[in-house]
């Protein structure tokens, strides 16, 4: 991401509000994981770590482009299995644009979701990093 903070789209009297891209990242990682059928966001082994120890990196899976139609953001997951797939993708798709606009006042150009993989029931942790390790491995 090149530039280094986003503008709201409402002008206001008292100045201007600029709006970190990892704020972005972060309340789209945060709408994205409230939606029912998402199992979790696509990370990396170290930041499941952080999860584990209690600090949460609530942008990972979240990433952020900028060009002259807008901006984009990719949202890489993991899904339940038996869950409809386009249902849950639009579900994500919605809820990001509305936080993110709600809570920064910002348009979305587009919101892409990427399923990384479908995640059956009985699903461990542990079994989430092997899945990272073999993405990483490819």
């Amino acid at each position: 991401m090149e530039e280094k903070v986003m503008r709201t789209n409402r002008s206001n009297p008292y100045g201007e509000i600029e709006v970190a891209p990892e704020v972005i990242e972060i309340i789209a990682g945060m709408a994205a994981n409230e939606v029912d059928g998402v199992y979790a966001m696509q990370g990396k082994f170290p930041e499941k770590m952080k999860i584990i120890f209690g600090k949460p990196n609530h942008k990972k899976g979240v990433h952020l482009t900028s060009d002259e139609e807008g901006l984009k953001v990719d949202i890489y997951c993991y899904f339940k299995f038996g869950v409809n797939v386009p249902k849950v993708a639009q579900a994500i798709q919605k809820k990001v644009r509305e936080q993110i606009f709600h809570m920064t006042d910002i348009t979305l150009a587009e919101v892409n979701i990427h399923i990384a993989d479908i995640v059956p029931e009985k699903t461990s942790f542990q079994d989430l990093f092997d899945l990272d390790k073999e993405e990483d491995e490819e």
